[in-house]
């Protein structure tokens, strides 16, 4: 996929004030500080487009971005650590799981998670929770750039092999670097399947993000 047009569209704390329901939407979240913000600037190819900061916690709306004229990038609030207050975070907390829960276009969510960390509870748990709630997503670890590519890779294999043990199916991986723009291609082909896969059934779910609930057994 080529982006030939990547706008900031609109922000706001409610899932009603979302633009119309009318294009596929996919919604990036992660720990704060994982580089969420230099993600989206390298896919879109458009730096500033999402504000970046030294501090965790930049982000703190749901922040809408129309690609191309027919599909929604959303930047959506960290969880986890952030220099906020504890009312704070809990009203980010509501609003991301109001936003998961009832937003209907929503079709595919991409966990940002640090390369440079062995698994960490609170991004298996997010996990586990929108697998629970039925809710489509794939694993993209960044910041490859700040470590070998094996210690890389071995983080990698330890976030499927403990997730291995409590689902069926796993969800599909990205391995990327905003510095290097690794990983830019494969996450863009990506989203541009999902999307003709719509355009030719839009009543069914995308092929390679189904079926990825914990096994409860």
């Amino acid at each position: 996929m080529t982006i030939q047009d990547a706008k900031f569209l609109m922000s706001n704390s409610r899932v009603e004030e979302c633009p119309a329901p009318t294009l596929p939407e996919y919604a990036f979240i992660g720990r704060s500080n994982v580089g969420k913000s230099s993600l989206i600037n390298m896919l879109t190819n458009h730096k500033g487009l999402a504000k970046t900061s030294s501090s965790p916690g930049k982000t703190q709306l749901i922040n809408h971005f129309l690609i191309n004229g027919n599909w929604y990038l959303v930047d959506l609030p960290g969880y986890g650590y952030a220099k906020i207050s504890k009312d704070a975070r809990a009203k980010w907390a509501r609003m991301i799981n109001f936003y998961l829960r009832r937003r209907e276009n929503l079709t595919c969510v991409f966990v940002l998670i640090d390369s440079r960390h062995q698994p960490q509870a609170v991004d298996l748990e997010f996990m586990e929770q929108l697998g629970s709630e039925g809710i489509p997503f794939v694993m993209v670890f960044t910041k490859a750039d700040k470590q070998s590519g094996s210690r890389t890779s071995q983080h990698v294999v330890q976030y499927l092999e403990t997730m291995s043990k409590s689902w069926d199916e796993l969800p599909r991986h990205f391995v990327t670097s905003a510095e290097e723009k690794t990983g830019r291609d494969e996450v863009l082909d990506f989203i541009a399947e999902i999307n003709q896969q719509l355009a030719q059934a839009p009543e069914q779910a995308p092929d390679q993000v189904i079926d990825q609930t914990p096994d409860q057994a």
